[in-house]
Parts: C-alpha cells; structure tokens; sequence
C-alpha cells in the first residue's frame, strides 16, 4: 500500500513558475514508477508527466514539453514537477499516481492516487 501526498500548489501569475512535490508512505517508493496528471474543470484528467522507477527515463506531454521537469528523490520517497512558464491552460488540479506497469501515460494503469492540489495559473 502506497500513500501519495501533494503539496505545493497554488495561485501564480502566466509565465511564473510553482514546483510540486508527492511525499510517498512506505518503503517500497523506488518499486513504482510515478506520473502526473491533471484535471481542469469540465475536463478529463490528461497526463503530464511520469518518470521510470530510478529517474532513467521521463516522459511529457507535448503541451508542457520545455516547461516541466520530473523529477525523483527515492532517499525522500518523493516525485517533483518542476513548472516554468506557466501559462493559463495550465489551471488544473495536478494528482500524483503511482504505478507497477509500464504504460505511464494512461491514468488507467495506475495503482495509487494522491488527494491532489490545485493549481490556478491568472492571466
């Protein structure tokens, strides 16, 4: 069992920056790889980003390619977004999931949810 913990979140105008960070329970933290996703209002949640169980290996949606970087500390049992150049589209609530498999850009895959925190990009 997997506890996920968001925080970081917050107001901040286009083009500032926020990092996001996921405290994760247990022992087992560099056995999942870990993804974020996000989910603005009347929206489906759409992936953000993942990065592979060790940090080898990440991977982005195109809209925030350049923008973001993932990133992991598994001595904290801890995954980061790094946001730059936030722009308005980017107001969602952002979730970090945790996930055994290997599709990483499919919410479906994933085993474990964190409660979210919201971020609200003004224009």
């Amino acid at each position: 069992q997997v506890q996920l913990v968001e925080s970081g979140g917050g107001l901040v105008q286009a083009g500032g920056s926020l990092r996001l960070s996921c405290a994760a329970s247990g022992r087992t933290f560099s056995s999942y790889a870990m993804g974020w996703f996000r989910q603005a209002p009347g929206k489906e949640r759409e992936f953000a980003a993942a990065i592979t169980r060790y940090g080898g290996s990440t991977y982005y949606v195109d809209s925030v390619k350049g923008r973001f970087t993932i990133s992991r500390d598994n001595a904290k049992n801890t995954v980061y977004l790094q946001m730059n150049s936030l722009k308005p589209e980017d107001t969602a609530v952002y979730y970090c999931a945790a996930t055994s498999k290997y599709y990483y850009r499919l919410a479906g895959t994933y085993d474990y949810w964190g409660q979210g925190t919201q971020v609200t990009v003004s224009s």
